[in-house]
């Protein structure tokens, strides 16, 4: 047996299964999130590690014989490190991977570096959400826990380090430092140096599925996996989601549907157009051994329907009767528009302070109205990331695989589906990220030889969601007549909010409340 651990935005999942891929146990807790103020977020290190231990144990009491698990491995968010001093310990908070705070580290980055060469370094439009920036804001603004910093762990390497006790990071997660040189799959020391960082910060790079160690005494003792278990190197969330699902070839194309969403095509070689990273495309190495991938998609998926349900009051229970009520709304939500830039702008917009919008608001909205006017929303927004993407890479995809939890929203789908006029292949995969987990860890482990191998034990089915054709040339023509203007045309008065809203938060001073407020999920 193997295990697959999750650290997602929203939950951190355990989950255990047989190497077929067959789910044997799983158990879900939500990610302790801290908002001290607008726009920051941060995880207590030692929190996310406790709340680990504890979803492993859940789990793993599901387990018969658990001293069958040959390998486990860990997945996360991609922009979220730990900083470690020298005897393994947090110096500060893990700034969330959404988190703006850094965003004058990110502009001084553009000065000093300049937006197309870190592109051509790192493959990744500049934003402030990247590893290296936060870097730099711990740096001029924490210099005591700075000083004190010898190691960054992004955050399922940090796992793997308390499961194991070694430190390393794989190409996967190390492509969202911005400090990677993608193509020589190096860290850049020449940039590094550049803007002050000590090269030596950063964890030595592996290939993921790499043995990193076996689960020590005292891990096992938190966790309840049995001691000498093989750890291994594991990767970015929707990479090793879309290795699962078996997105590994050029012309296939991923959606991960979480808080976020990626919209993950895969690639022989990177794409170096430097156009490409200023509409905010990144790309970055793939879990599978030289391959790489490009990936659009949006920024506030999963939120955007958490933080609209939290509006409207929904609770869990309700959840599959606004669902209903939406299917029941006219297709165009009778007017009603969404733009989903709840926290900036997605490709190929690249743009911190475009903020999000409903138009076409009257008395007659509803509820249901407007619950599936944010879905289409998120799918009209798919198709304007999507679009570019495919120019760029020349694929021509048949359908699209899906994964995540906005696969459980079948009326989302079905939306997609006809925005993007292709079918969605939804597999069925009991958390695909953590299946990609697990399989590194079986491949760590000597379960599998390789990434192939792995891929051909697995068994499981997939279900399709095809486009309503009566809608196709109705949302096609709303796409292309109001959609594709929508942004440019609210852009100056977005701009114009965002520097509002941030001068008003200035003058309002953080109460202890909400400094000491802890939440989950995607809300903040």
């Amino acid at each position: 047996m193997l295990v697959g651990i999750d650290v997602g935005t929203t939950n951190i999942k355990a989950v255990v299964y047989e190497a077929s891929g067959r789910t044997v146990a799983r158990a879900s807790t939500r990610t302790p999130t801290h908002y001290p103020r607008p726009g920051w977020a941060y995880y207590e290190p030692e929190e996310i590690w406790q709340q680990t231990a504890r979803t492993l144990r859940e789990a793993l009491a599901q387990v018969k014989q658990p001293g069958q698990i040959a390998g486990v491995a860990v997945t996360s968010m991609g922009e979220a490190g730990v900083p470690l001093d020298a005897h393994g310990a947090p110096t500060y908070h893990a700034i969330a991977w959404f988190d703006r705070r850094s965003q004058p580290q990110a502009d001084w980055l553009a000065q000093i570096v300049g937006k197309d060469t870190l592109f051509a370094i790192s493959g990744l439009s500049l934003q402030p959400i990247f590893g290296l920036c936060k870097l730099l804001w711990l740096r001029e603004n924490a210099p005591a826990a700075f000083a004190r910093t010898v190691r960054w762990l992004n955050m399922a390497d940090y796992i793997a380090f308390r499961l194991s006790g070694a430190q390393a990071t794989d190409y996967s997660l190390a492509s969202r430092t911005l400090a990677l040189d993608l193509r020589r799959r190096i860290w850049d020391t020449d940039l590094l140096r550049r803007v002050g960082i000590p090269p030596t910060l950063l964890a030595p790079l592996v290939n993921s599925g790499t043995a990193l160690g076996r689960v020590t005494t005292e891990a096992a003792e938190a966790t309840g996996l049995p001691a000498g278990v093989t750890v291994a190197a594991g990767g970015h969330d929707h990479v090793c989601g879309a290795f699962a699902t078996g997105v590994i070839a050029p012309g296939t194309v991923l959606n991960s549907l979480g808080t976020a969403e990626a919209l993950f095509l895969p690639l022989d070689q990177p794409i170096m157009n430097p156009q490409m990273g200023a509409q905010g495309y990144t790309q970055g190495a793939h879990v599978v051994p030289d391959r790489y991938y490009v990936f659009g998609g949006q920024y506030t998926s999963g939120a955007s329907v958490e933080w609209i349900r939290g509006i409207l009051g929904e609770e869990t229970a309700d959840y599959a009767a606004v669902i209903a009520e939406a299917d029941a709304a006219p297709p165009g939500s009778l007017g009603v528009m969404f733009l989903p830039h709840l926290r900036l702008g997605n490709p190929p917009f690249d743009d911190p302070r475009s903020r999000g919008a409903f138009l076409g608001l009257t008395t007659d909205v509803t509820r249901g109205t407007l619950f599936r006017a944010v879905l289409e929303g998120l799918a009209y927004e798919s198709r304007m990331s999507l679009e570019p993407l495919l120019a760029y890479t020349g694929a021509q995809p048949r359908d699209i695989t899906a994964i995540g939890g906005g696969t459980r929203n079948p009326l989302l789908l079905r939306i997609k589906a006809t925005v993007l006029d292709r079918p969605f292949s939804v597999a069925a995969i009991e958390e695909a990220t953590t299946l990609g987990a697990a399989l590194l860890g079986g491949i760590g482990a000597g379960v599998y030889a390789d990434a192939g191998t792995a891929l051909d034990a697995l068994r499981y089915t997939r279900a399709t969601v095809e486009p309503v054709a009566a809608h196709v040339a109705f949302y096609d023509r709303a796409f292309r007549e109001v959609y594709q203007q929508l942004y440019q045309t609210l852009r100056p008065l977005s701009h114009a909010l965002a520097d509002l809203g941030a001068q008003g938060a200035a003058l309002a001073p953080a109460t202890a409340a909400a400094a000491g407020a802890a939440t989950t999920g995607g809300r903040g």
